[in-house]
């Protein structure tokens, strides 16, 4: 049985949400987009932490009463997605899997997280859908190349990997000034290949305020079904 801990970074304000407080706090259903994230996490027998990284400045997550579950830890974030991954792990000391998953992502299903809890390999797996697309190489908002989207996928969260690789991963990607827009481009930057595991399209980020209304349907769809 291995120890899985959930990193949940949350320390970001989603500019582009234009919303008068960070989009993790915004309401679907009565509940925070940060409140139905962890529930996915808090509801399974098989993750034992969950470790969310907030802002030093975030004046909104003491008054969420989920954060008082004594499955939660609280640490701070920093200036960036990695620096907020990489705060989280450092206080992970033990032997352990780390699932890394977007606060706004509030419509992961059970099923994908059961398939991805699966993987042994060390290099670790994500949640990703092919790209179905056509993809564009652009330079500035000129074409100038139409990509084989064959071997393109849309990375998702979460992510999962063991944490010890992980942390090295980060920190030595950091050092050196590396751009880490995930988890895995960290771990591939130390020679890992993680496995892509086919996921859910319908397990969105919530980015922009259209995406509101798309995961609010896939909420109810769920509720339900």
């Amino acid at each position: 049985m291995r120890k899985i801990i959930t990193v949940i970074p949350a320390s970001g304000v989603g500019s582009r949400m234009n919303a008068p407080l960070p989009k993790q706090y915004l309401k679907l259903q009565g509940k925070t987009i940060l409140e139905h994230t962890l529930n996915i996490f808090l509801e399974h027998p098989n993750i034992q932490k969950i470790i969310v990284a907030v802002s030093e400045t975030d004046q909104y997550y003491p008054e969420l009463s989920v954060l008082n579950s004594p499955k939660i830890q609280i640490v701070f974030g920093g200036e960036t997605r990695a620096d907020s991954v990489f705060n989280a792990i450092k206080v992970i000391d033990e032997d352990a899997w780390v699932l890394v998953h977007d606060a706004a992502r509030p419509c992961l299903k059970r099923s994908d997280l059961d398939k991805l809890l699966q993987v042994q390999e060390p290099s670790g797996a994500i949640l990703a859908t092919p790209a179905i697309d056509t993809m564009k190489r652009a330079s500035g908002n000129k074409i100038v190349a139409t990509e084989d989207r064959s071997t393109l996928w849309h990375a998702l969260t979460p992510q999962f990997f063991p944490v010890n690789a992980l942390k090295h991963a980060i920190k030595n990607a950091l050092e050196q000034g590396y751009t880490i827009t995930d988890e895995a481009s960290a771990m591939e930057m130390s020679g890992y290949t993680p496995q892509l595991i086919t996921g859910r399209s319908d397990n969105l980020k919530i980015t922009r305020p259209e995406d509101l209304a798309l995961a609010e349907f896939y909420l109810t769809h769920y509720m339900e079904n």
